[in-house]
């Protein structure tokens, strides 16, 4: 999975790093996780806790979007055979289906093509009836990729909004209140869309506490989210956003335009929901993978959030205690964690989360023989072609790595240090994963091969 990794496995202690990474990533692999979650024993359709009679629908269907949705879809296809009519997903990295229509859209900036995507997405959501089983497949990169601008909102109007807020530092409870408010299908706003159809949603999540409603903006889940709140993250984080937005957000405060569907609307009556994994599964796979290479597994938390660059100097003196002390874990440990960390644009440089954690650790890190390293899970850092990076105290110089930072270029800082990570698409995505191994302090962990 992991290209080039006999370059960068310097160490014992690199190699752990990479393959516990790469356990972690498999262990999220949607179709694995579609198969232990959903079956078919005659016609009862089980999707974890929920229960499905096919006998009482004319119509099974399969809608929704995600860069895992069109995995997912297929395996749908395998459990329910002729007995599936079809139906639309919208993604970004398309696999080959029988019957479900697997449209185009992009990540993570919205485009034309999955305006029309969705477009006709949202006509066969409108054709269901009471008659009509949808199960809905939503994964993480929803948001960008299901694009449907609201009335009097264009595709360059909800990009640029998009850009600003993705600079911005906001969270992405954050940054979904606003594209929920700018959208005609996120929100609640497809399930009111495919009403009275009977709903059963499949979930792989990429948001911190696995909100139901923040996944992909939730399109069939209820938003407890409103217009004010949506204004409020505008002015806090001071973005830059077109006046056609300020108008429509200003026009949902006075009550002008209705509000997302909320937990009371009938709607949601025939919707139930099944997830079906998360950051925690990659997690903990990383963890075992380390424990069977003879480290100390440590799952520091699968709920890191902040700057980048801050969580990383937190860890990085975890690590330092650690090796010091012994405290809390006596090495040869690995602390594994998750989440999703946001980085607060400045400078004019490339990167993502993953990559500025890595920076920043890189420059921090002082004890020997330590190893950092933070993928995403979806084999996309930010906009770059790379999943992270990997470094020890060694890999990157200290005022080179500061500068990076300075100017948010923390993919070239690793591209110059031979350090990035790349996977290529991997098909999944559950947040971001990260490993820090620390060999005993006795251990013989000395480079076996280092680029210079």
């Amino acid at each position: 999975m992991i290209q080039q990794r006999e370059q960068l496995a310097d160490t014992r202690a690199h190699e752990v790093a990479l393959d516990s990474l790469t356990a972690g990533i498999a262990a999220a692999d949607p179709a694995r996780l579609t198969r232990s979650t959903v079956s078919l024993a005659g016609s009862t359709l089980r999707m974890g806790e929920t229960t499905v009679s096919l006998e009482e629908y004319d119509e099974i269907i399969v809608l929704g979007g995600g860069k895992a949705a069109a995995v997912v879809a297929k395996e749908i296809e395998s459990v329910l055979g002729e007995r599936l009519d079809g139906g639309i997903v919208v993604t970004d990295t398309p696999v080959e289906t029988d019957c479900v229509e697997i449209l185009p859209g992009d990540h993570p900036m919205p485009s034309q093509r999955g305006v029309e995507s969705t477009r006709q997405l949202l006509e066969q959501a409108d054709a269901a009836d009471e008659e009509t089983l949808v199960v809905s497949v939503i994964t993480g990169g929803g948001s960008a990729l299901l694009a449907a601008p609201a009335e009097g909102i264009s595709l360059g109007e909800l990009q640029s909004t998009t850009q600003s807020l993705l600079d911005s530092g906001a969270t992405i409870d954050e940054i979904n209140a606003v594209r929920k408010h700018l959208s005609a299908i996120k929100g609640g706003q497809l399930a009111a869309s495919t009403a009275p159809g009977r709903i059963c949603g499949l979930i792989l999540s990429d948001v911190v506490g696995d909100e139901l409603a923040t996944i992909a903006s939730g399109p069939f889940v209820a938003d407890a989210s409103t217009y004010r709140e949506a204004q409020r993250v505008i002015e806090r984080y001071d973005c830059q956003v077109p006046e056609a937005v300020v108008r429509r957000l200003q026009r949902g405060v006075s009550g002008r335009i209705d509000e997302t569907p909320g937990v009371d609307d009938p709607v949601f009556d025939r919707v139930s929901t099944t997830l079906l994994g998360d950051n925690g599964v990659a997690v903990r796979a990383a963890a075992e993978a380390a424990s069977e290479a003879g480290f100390e597994p440590l799952i520091l938390s699968s709920q890191i959030r902040g700057e980048s660059r801050e969580a990383a100097k937190t860890q990085v003196a975890v690590a330092e205690e650690t090796r010091l002390s012994g405290h809390p874990v006596e090495p040869p440990v690995a602390i594994v964690s998750g989440g999703e960390t946001t980085v607060t644009v400045s400078g004019g440089g490339t990167g993502g989360p993953n990559g500025e954690f890595v920076v920043s650790a890189g420059v921090e890190l002082d004890e020997p023989k330590v190893v950092v390293a933070a993928v995403d899970t979806d084999g996309i850092d930010g906009i770059t072609d790379a999943a992270g990076g990997i470094v020890d105290s060694e890999t990157i110089e200290s005022q080179q790595g500061r500068d990076g930072l300075a100017d948010n270029d923390a993919y070239g800082v690793l591209e110059q240090a031979g350090a990035l990570i790349r996977t290529g698409p991997t098909g999944t995505n559950v947040n971001d994963l990260r490993i820090v191994v620390i060999p005993a302090v006795d251990s013989e962990c000395e480079p076996r091969r280092r680029s210079e």
